[in-house]
């Protein structure tokens, strides 16, 4: 599949804000975050202009942005309208999280919205990963590592940026719960991901007797070339990615969101040198954007078995 990079930004952007509301709400409604006031409107407001950045690039992929909102309609069969309306309501427990934060109220109802926040955020994310695990013309994206792959990315890039504020804010001192529980996150969500490249290797060759199901009884070619000049398909579903460039791109992807989180959790709280959780918080969205284009250039539709590469 060819890469938009409208959709990479979006599942990127909004994946963190998303994963920065999931961990606030829920520190919120369990009574254990430390700050109050502008200490809850901060990481707050910044989740939301990711969220609004990634869903406002995602229109950009359209063939008519304006008409954006008749996806909405499909919810009854539709991940992608189901994601809309999840990304929308969500907003409104955000909204109440920010107006009990900003008269100071600390009561039921911060606790409240905080859990309806990070409810929303998770059903989200849910509805974004399962738009991908719902194409049966793709076996890359029909793993079973690709759903939680896609919870892990949005907590741990949205926890490193909360964690950047309140170790910017609140010291490193403060608990080591948190640090130390995104570490671990950066290291599984490695280790599934390599898992999840194993995969993709095993899976069969995307040929015309395999789409057809006719690879038993010989080789299949077409008589007739489908087309004869570009069209749409062979544009974005006839991409190939050189596998010597595939493979130095999946290191680098795993040195930003693996190795370079958890040496920075690491370093930060070993020296208390604070100015190493955003940088931290950057290398996980850098490695992610990587792992995200890798997740579309490696990607295989069937449809490409009857049309030439676009790209070698």
């Amino acid at each position: 599949m060819k890469p938009a990079l409208s959709v990479i930004f979006f599942t990127v952007m909004s994946g963190a804000g998303y994963g920065l509301w999931c961990l606030l709400g829920l520190a919120l409604a369990t009574g254990v975050y430390p700050l109050s006031g502008t200490g809850v409107l901060v990481p707050l407001d910044f989740g939301f202009v990711l969220v609004s950045a990634g869903l406002l690039a995602s229109t950009f992929h359209l063939g008519r942005p304006g008409r954006a909102w008749r996806a909405l309609s499909q919810w009854r069969s539709s991940w992608l309208s189901r994601e809309g309306i999840a990304s929308l309501l969500t907003y409104l427990p955000m909204l109440a999280v920010a107006g009990f934060a900003f008269i100071g109220h600390a009561g039921i109802g911060l606790r409240v919205a905080g859990a309806l926040l990070a409810l929303g955020a998770l059903a989200t994310i849910l509805c974004t990963a399962n738009i991908y695990r719902s194409l049966k013309t793709i076996a890359a994206w029909r793993t079973r590592q690709v759903l939680p792959l896609y919870f892990m990315f949005a907590l741990l890039s949205g926890g490193l940026w909360l964690w950047a504020w309140l170790a910017l804010t609140t010291g490193l001192a403060m608990s080591l719960a948190f640090p130390l529980a995104l570490l671990g996150l950066a290291i599984v969500a490695a280790v599934i991901k390599v898992d999840h490249w194993k995969c993709v290797d095993a899976l069969p060759a995307n040929t015309a007797g395999h789409a057809t199901g006719l690879d038993t009884l010989g080789r299949v070619r077409a008589f007739e070339g489908p087309v004869t000049e570009e069209s749409y398909l062979t544009r974005e579903m006839a991409f190939v990615l050189a596998r010597k460039h595939g493979a130095r791109l999946r290191r680098i992807a795993l040195a930003l969101f693996g190795l370079a989180p958890a040496l920075g959790i690491a370093a930060a709280l070993a020296s208390g040198a604070a100015w190493l959780a955003p940088i931290a918080a950057l290398a996980a969205i850098a490695g992610v954007f990587v792992e995200r284009w890798l997740f579309f250039a490696e990607a295989r539709h069937v449809v490409a078995a009857f049309f030439p590469p676009a790209q070698a």
